[in-house]
Parts: C-alpha cells; sequence; structure tokens
C-alpha cells in the first residue's frame, strides 16, 4: 500500500509537462483575514471596506501572498506528494486582484528536472499560474522541489 500519490515521484516529471490541477477554492473571510493578520499585513486595501469602496477596486483585495500560497498549495498534491524539501519559490507576480468570493484553479507547468546530491530524489523546477473563475490569471511563480525516487520507495 502505497501512502502517496503514485505518480509524483522525481522519474515522473519531465520539463514541459503540463498539468491542470483537480482541485479550486474560494477565497473566504478567514484566509483573506486570518492569514493577512498573522503575517502582520494590516493595509487598509485588505481591511477597510469603507475606503475601497472609493477606490477603482470597490472593494477589499485579497492579500498577494494568499493567493500564492493558495494555487501552490492547489498544486502541491500532484507536485510534491512525495517532497523531501522545499528548496526555493522565486519570480512571484501577482497579475491581477483577487476579492472574497473568487474561485482560484491551478495550472503548473515543469520546467525542468535535474539531479541532486542526494541518489534518493531529484530537483523538479515548477512554474504554477492561478486562475479565477473568470478566466484571468492573477497568479505565477517558480518553485524548486526535491522530490523522492520511486526506486528508493520502502513499502511499509
Amino acid at each position: 500500500m502505497s501512502l502517496t500519490a503514485s505518480t509524483s515521484y522525481f522519474e515522473d516529471f519531465a520539463a514541459g509537462q503540463k498539468m491542470r490541477h483537480a482541485r479550486g477554492s474560494t477565497v473566504e473571510e478567514v484566509e483573506s483575514q486570518l492569514l493577512t493578520k498573522l503575517v502582520m499585513n494590516t493595509a487598509d486595501g485588505h481591511f477597510n471596506e469603507h475606503k475601497m469602496k472609493a477606490t477603482p477596486f470597490g472593494q477589499r483585495l485579497v492579500f498577494g501572498l494568499v493567493t500564492g500560497s493558495t494555487v501552490i498549495g492547489l498544486a502541491t498534491q500532484d507536485t510534491a506528494e512525495n517532497a523531501l524539501a522545499e528548496l526555493g519559490l522565486d519570480k512571484l507576480r501577482f497579475r491581477a486582484p483577487v476579492f472574497l468570493g473568487d474561485t482560484l484553479t491551478a495550472y503548473t507547468e515543469v520546467l525542468e528536472t535535474r539531479e541532486s546530491e542526494q541518489p534518493d530524489a531529484g530537483v523538479v523546477r515548477f512554474k504554477h499560474w492561478g486562475v479565477k473563475q473568470d478566466g484571468t490569471i492573477v497568479f505565477e511563480g517558480e518553485r524548486e522541489v526535491l522530490i523522492k525516487r520511486r526506486s528508493h520507495w520502502i513499502e511499509p
């Protein structure tokens, strides 16, 4: 019996491979408020509904890192189920605003696979995109993950 996804070992990834991840997530008040406050981002854009009504947005914005972490979380089942370590996260872009009630879905492309210094794992570089329900791309970023090789999996 395997405890992790059977198609997410290092050997299963190849440059150019593209994925549309199965799950979506609607951003609710808890993500927008709780997580944003936990990182001490108390900007009016996230917390002052009255002030934001007078802006071109017309409402509060969801904190960009909440958007990014939601997208990466949606991709994790397919990209990091056998991860040994998160090695890097860069080239983050928040391309369009996200509001309460927006539903995000995630897409991924494998940019590169390469050997690591560990015999039981290799490095995969992913590009992730987050898309709102209307098709607007709201997030993109690159991520490197150290992923276990299937050949080193020990059956429990």
